[in-house]
């Protein structure tokens, strides 16, 4: 047989790669497009300012609540409502809290529940669709029923049901988030799979003796993981706001947890009133990170779309 098409090496079945992989062992080829899709989202320019914005937005989660060391529970009813000033450049809310200090704790919590949601939305959904796209049958039958019927369901009000079904609470709340959006990653991967499972070079893994466990470790896997990237980084901006939204109407973070949604609820009386800092500071870091998570994962897409990447194979 030619060099033009296969490579059988001593211990598994190896494909042609596209020629800039330069041939080689489908380890080596998925390293290789792996360096370059890097190089590609390094050197993207339109990638520049959400990435910039998310890693101000991290550091500020960070170190916001270690440079600006305010409690953010700390009541002073002497001192409620003062207005942006030296003291409190946020200003305090109705009970004297700091504004600054509530909204960096609340970045913490916001960016860290949100990403704890996303990676076992992203496990869970992803093994769900990696399954049902390779192994099929009567099971990926099923499984992909139950994946439509929960998608028949709005996914915030689901998340609620689900939140006072286990019982009000930041944790609840996260749990509910996780669940809807199992079935995104379980459809979107269970279709990419059944796509790779078409392509040439697995046909011609089959073809070789390879055995199925070894073709979807070795070769379905890395070609999914692109796609699960993508809908990662656009899930996660749907989890900071699902989050907030469950704590806006009270089925999230309880008092006094500085979660923005709940900043949001507490301030809005006092935004008729004058007091527009208490509500508009955590919507508007709200805003900015949502923004940023959307224009990052439309941006991914662009560069890193797998149909675009197997059209060169």
């Amino acid at each position: 047989m030619g060099s033009g098409s296969l490579a059988i090496g001593a211990e598994d079945v190896a494909v042609l790669r596209p020629p800039e992989d330069g041939g080689g062992p489908a380890g080596a080829g998925v390293a290789a497009r792996a360096r370059r899709a890097l190089r590609t989202v390094l050197a993207d320019r339109k990638l520049a300012v959400p990435m910039i914005v998310l890693a101000l937005m991290v550091l500020f989660a960070i170190f916001g609540p270690i440079v600006w060391d305010r409690n953010p529970d700390a009541q002073n009813l002497l001192g409620s409502l003062e207005s942006p000033s030296l003291a409190h450049p946020l200003g305090t809310d109705q009970l004297g809290r700091d504004v600054l200090a509530r909204v960096a704790d609340g970045a913490r919590i916001s960016l860290l529940v949100a990403s704890l949601v996303t990676i076992a939305g992203g496990l869970v959904g992803g093994l769900i669709g990696l399954l049902a796209g390779t192994i099929g049958g009567a099971s990926d039958g099923v499984v992909m029923r139950l994946m439509d019927a929960i998608l028949a369901f709005p996914p915030l009000i689901l998340a609620m049901a689900v939140t006072v079904g286990l019982g009000v609470g930041l944790d609840t709340a996260a749990v509910g988030v996780s669940l809807v959006s199992v079935p995104w990653y379980a459809r979107l991967l269970r279709s990419e799979a059944l796509r790779i499972r078409s392509l040439p070079f697995i046909e011609a893994a089959h073809a070789m003796g390879a055995t199925r466990g070894r073709i979807i470790a070795r070769h379905v896997v890395p070609h999914m993981l692109p796609v699960l990237f993508i809908q990662m980084a656009a899930a996660f901006g749907y989890a900071v706001l699902a989050l907030a939204a469950l704590s806006f109407v009270g089925l999230g973070a309880q008092v006094p947890t500085p979660e923005w949604g709940a900043m949001i609820t507490e301030g809005s009386t006092y935004s008729l009133t004058g007091q527009w800092w208490i509500s508009i500071c955590p919507g508007v870091a709200l805003l900015i990170t949502v923004t940023a998570v959307s224009m990052l994962s439309d941006r991914l897409r662009d560069l890193l779309d797998p149909r675009g990447q197997y059209a060169r194979l």
